[in-house]
């Protein structure tokens, strides 16, 4: 961009027949008006392994507000909502989904920006970003892969076949997940599969023998239907598994027990919109005790981890919320959190700088509210529950 000299002049005296001219200001406009930074930014992230991994960050304009998509593109062609903000030259980009923050110089002609990224709590690694100009050519992206073909909307899925074993012992952490066709449990006790399926809480589910609660199993199997199921489908095809090999049955009663409510903070949600698919299964998982990545996400989807995972008692949504989004919450857990997934939380830090206790975090990272209250809700009574049958 060219530089125009604009000069403001502010009164002309004479004196001793000499012009004397005072001169305001004397600035270039590219001081004046805000450096416009929409458009591809592209530039290489060199890792501390010598790994280079190349970056592309699109922004764009929404309104009056900038918003932006991070691409890796070495590593996936999935794009990662990214909140963008410009003060001067200064720009900050926050990937919620990944934890990641990046924060940069603009040049004078916004035409590259220097500056460090960094992903939860690791170091800081150099970044600098070029604007890609008409003449310049973008990095190609890369292609998503075939979309998995999704289960009929109307099937009633149960498994073809699926092996059950004890889990290793010591085995720490449990994960519920489906990869590719297969629906994989890792570490999880019948107690923990019984809460997930049924979407209800440890103290919403009554009667279950002591072995429910410490005997943890692995289950590996395959759908009988063709396609990938959705979340709701693979639920009831472990609510099957449950029936047909542990002999499960119950039945419910209502009653009143202390809860959680999500509910929205007095500043409003802060919560970045997902770019993925919302037909696509949510992605929430922990990189530690006390630090969430949420992708593609619903309140619902939330609330149900925090029940299920972290909190001693059952979590219902009030936010009025209905949207996906990406985000991250981190926080310093206490002594009654975590006994969800089999993990006993060490004494809190007392380093200055250790994230706020959970209501504090949602608060001020998400804009979220959790409030204590009663409610009437469901209480699954067992009836009858076995081990499993053999393989």
């Amino acid at each position: 961009m060219d530089r125009v000299c604009v000069i403001f002049y502010i009164g002309i005296f004479m004196k001793n027949s000499t012009v004397r001219v005072i001169i305001l200001a004397a600035l270039s406009a590219g001081a004046m008006f805000a450096q416009d930074i929409t458009g591809t930014w592209q530039g290489t992230l060199m890792l501390p392994n010598k790994q280079e991994l190349r970056t592309v960050i699109k922004i764009s304009k929404s309104g009056d507000a900038l918003k932006g998509v991070m691409y890796s593109i070495d590593q996936t062609p999935q794009g990662f909502s990214t909140d963008v903000t410009q003060t001067g030259s200064t720009v900050k980009l926050v990937m919620p989904a990944i934890a990641g923050a990046y924060e940069g110089k603009l040049d004078d002609d916004a035409v590259s920006m220097t500056g460090n990224f960094t992903q939860g709590n690791g170091a800081p690694v150099v970044l600098n970003l070029r604007h890609v100009g008409p003449k310049e050519p973008e990095w190609p992206m890369p292609e998503a892969p075939a979309r998995p073909k999704t289960m009929a909307a109307d099937a009633d899925p149960e498994f073809d076949a699926c092996s059950i074993k004890p889990s290793k012992p010591g085995q720490q952490g449990r994960a519920i997940t489906v990869r590719g066709r297969e629906i994989v449990t890792i570490n999880t006790p019948v107690s923990y599969l019984i809460t997930f399926v049924y979407g209800v809480s440890a103290q919403q589910v009554q009667g279950a023998p002591a072995w429910a609660y410490s005997d943890p199993f692995d289950l590996d199997g395959k759908p009988a239907q063709e396609g990938m199921p959705n979340q709701k489908q693979m639920k009831v095809m472990i609510q099957k598994l449950l029936a047909d090999r542990f002999q499960l049955t119950f039945h419910r009663e209502k009653k009143e027990l202390p809860v959680y409510a999500i509910q929205l903070g007095k500043t409003g949600p802060k919560l970045t919109a997902s770019q993925a698919d919302p037909k696509g299964l949510p992605g929430l998982g922990f990189r530690g005790l006390g630090a969430l990545n949420a992708m593609n996400a619903t309140m619902a989807d939330f609330a149900s981890l925090m029940e299920t995972a972290v909190l001693d008692r059952p979590v219902v949504n009030q936010t009025g919320l209905d949207g996906h989004y990406d985000f991250a919450l981190n926080w310093t857990p206490d002594e009654t959190q975590f006994a969800g997934i089999g993990i006993k939380v060490p004494p809190p830090s007392d380093k200055p700088d250790a994230p706020p206790e959970l209501g504090a975090a949602m608060q001020a990272q998400l804009g979220l509210k959790l409030a204590t209250t009663k409610a009437p809700v469901d209480v699954l009574v067992i009836d009858r529950l076995e081990k499993p049958s053999a393989n």
